[in-house]
């Protein structure tokens, strides 16, 4: 329908989209106090438990997925009122500017300020310094492990007590994963818009989209230096028994480079940061999905923090797919699977 009307000049795909997934608005939560703040000029939702508590509270804030493209306070109301509920815990929920008006690195400067200015004024939400946590999903969850790194070597505000990662897309060299082909036409993220939303919070458009998920956007001797951090071969087998035809890369293209090189900024592809900052980043929770594109970003993650001393509690979800928890409680239909890997996450946070 987005494209149809996309073809009629009435609006864009991605502003159809956008329309069609906003949230209802939600009446009053008799056991939250919630309130819309800015944090250093960013809009944010603070989600506050009523009950009295005898210590301070741990503080989550929550970067909500959506492909940098769409999501807002509203589409992620539930959830984080979930979260906020049932692990007692005070919530902010980012309001970071999308793309494509907003390229790279807006989104990350967004979730980066709104994170600092919560740490220096932890004390107004009665908010524990020492148990403050990041929390994303999918495209939040890049933004959750990129303001994991960049903090980590911060030695003026707190530090984090963890990271809680939900299907997170963390690299854009390699679309050709095995679970990339297992998965490559499974909702809710299909392998080609995968590629799509990346181009488009890197630079606004989608123009090289086939030339990326061919491959032929990366350096030969690149491709090498990241190999032992993106690669099959650190992916478990018993997650390569689906179909999977390994695919070699068609010729690189240096035209194609020139314009997604940032790709290779850890800031955009946390999975390729130095070891030196992987080493410092906090406890993690990670979850993936076996029907996801995304799945093996958050295995080739895992094995990257472990291997660097971090340590994971990692949660998969063995019939879940892309998406699933953002669909919690939406317009009246839950799946299982996807409330099991919700309180996953409150189960994680209860246990900090």
């Amino acid at each position: 329908q987005g494209r149809i009307l996309e073809k009629t000049g009435l609006c864009s795909q991605i502003t159809f989209s956008r329309y069609v997934r906003q949230g209802r608005k939600l009446g009053v939560d008799p056991k939250l106090f919630i309130q819309d703040l800015h944090f250093n000029k960013v809009p944010v939702r603070v989600y506050q438990p009523k009950a009295t508590s005898d210590r301070r509270r741990r503080g989550i804030i929550f970067f909500h997925g959506g492909g940098w493209v769409f999501g807002s306070l509203d589409t992620y109301e539930k959830v984080c009122r979930y979260i906020s509920r049932e692990s007692e815990s005070v919530v902010v929920s980012v309001q970071y500017r999308l793309a494509p008006e907003h390229k790279y690195p807006a989104a990350y400067e967004d979730c980066l300020n709104a994170t600092i200015h919560f740490m220096k004024n932890i004390e107004h939400y009665g908010v524990d310094p020492a148990n403050v946590i990041v929390c994303g999903d999918s495209a939040g969850g890049n933004l959750a492990a990129a303001i994991s790194q960049t903090l980590a070597g911060r030695s003026d505000l707190p530090k984090l007590r963890a990271q809680v990662l939900i299907y997170p897309g963390l690299q854009a060299l390699d679309f050709n994963l095995p679970s990339y082909h297992q998965n490559r036409g499974v909702p809710l993220l299909l392998r080609e818009r995968a590629a799509f939303f990346a181009l488009q919070y890197l630079n606004g458009d989608a123009v090289h989209m086939h030339e990326v998920l061919e491959g032929s956007h990366i350096p030969p001797d690149m491709r090498l230096k990241y190999r032992k951090w993106v690669s099959p071969d650190n992916i478990p087998e018993k997650f390569k028994v689906r179909g999977v035809k390994p695919l070699t890369p068609t010729d690189f293209i240096a035209e194609v480079y020139e314009t997604v090189k940032r790709f290779c900024e850890p800031n955009l592809c946390p999975l390729l940061a130095e070891d030196a900052v992987v080493q410092q980043v906090p406890e993690s929770f990670i979850l993936t999905c076996e029907y996801d594109v995304l799945r093996d970003d958050g295995l080739l993650y895992k094995k990257r923090l472990e291997d660097n001393g971090v340590r994971v509690t990692w949660y998969h979800l063995e019939d879940g797919f892309h998406g699933i928890i953002s669909l919690y409680d939406y317009c009246g239909f839950s799946f299982p699977s996807g409330k099991r890997g919700l309180d996953s996450v409150v189960n994680f946070l209860k246990s900090l």
